[in-house]
């Protein structure tokens, strides 16, 4: 556990630590929180590091109960309009000292779990100076045998992102989110100026809109709610109806990918990249 990325988190209602340093999980400071499951209430300390499970708590939590968070300061339940994608469960959010979120399912055994960061770009620096390039350390060189390219791409296909999972979405430009509440939120132009806000979910396709748009009309333009700088693609259309598209950045488990998305009312289609869909796919083909 001693190279794995133990993060500092304080409550999201009143900003205060939550790190223990004297209660030690997985050899690092823990995350107390008070806890009640099943009509008991007692206390909890979490592992802090990011990918483990690892906890120990004063009362029993079986197995599949959902249980409730509360700041051991401000007493606060700690609670997400957001849902688990995995199993249902309402989501328990955390604020990170370095900017950003995670999101923790709020049901015993379920490891869904994400992290969401306002600005990308200032994460990143502060996330670099503190835990430094370790993961990046040069390996001995060895010798390769030819392979077949095919088996190659197809090896290369390590994620699906399946219908139904939330997309943090950030602007290309300025790498600041696009997530207001729980949707995606863009600057429209159409004659006039508003906001869209559509559904941040793969393959649900809810949308409003405060410009008033007709069934099969092409947006005049898309643009970022934080620079105000477009979204539009000057080179790429749709690959089912020709119409211009959008590109976002999407998080993936591994990188930012560019995911394109149709300017037509009413046309669902979306895509990748061509060098992210060796590496991805998104659940229900073609269709957005």
């Amino acid at each position: 556990m001693d190279e794995l990325m133990s993060l500092r988190l304080k409550c999201p209602r009143c900003g205060h630590s939550l790190m223990n340093p004297e209660k030690l999980i997985d050899n690092a400071p823990s995350i107390h929180l008070d806890i009640e499951c099943m009509g008991q209430k007692g206390e909890i300390w979490l592992s802090s590091i990011y990918g483990s499970y690892d906890f120990t708590a004063t009362i029993e939590i079986p197995k599949g109960e959902i249980a409730g968070f509360h700041c051991p300061h401000c007493h606060e339940h700690m609670i997400s309009r957001t849902e688990c994608t995995s199993c249902g469960s309402f989501m328990v959010p955390f604020y990170l000292d370095m900017g950003g979120k995670v999101n923790i399912c709020s049901r015993s055994g379920c490891k869904n779990h994400f992290v969401e960061f306002e600005d990308l770009s200032v994460a990143l620096r502060r996330f670099y100076h503190e835990y430094g390039h370790s993961g990046l350390q040069s390996q001995p060189a060895v010798e390769l045998q030819p392979r077949d390219p095919e088996e190659i791409k197809k090896e290369e296909i390590r994620e699906i992102i399946e219908t139904g999972t939330f997309l943090h979405t950030y602007c290309p430009h300025c790498r600041k989110s696009l997530i207001e509440g729980d949707m995606l939120k863009l600057k429209i132009r159409n004659g006039k100026e508003g906001i869209l806000l559509l559904s941040p979910y793969l393959n649900v396709f809810s949308s409003k809109s405060t410009v008033v748009l007709s069934e099969d009309q092409v947006v005049e333009d898309l643009a970022c709610p934080h620079c105000d700088k477009s979204l539009i693609l000057l080179d790429k259309s749709c690959g089912k109806c020709g119409s211009p598209v959008a590109m976002i950045s999407v998080s993936a488990r591994t990188k930012l990918i560019d995911f394109y998305i149709c300017t037509k009312k009413g046309c669902k289609w979306h895509g990748l990249s061509e060098n992210d869909l060796y590496e991805i796919r998104l659940e229900g083909s073609l269709e957005w």
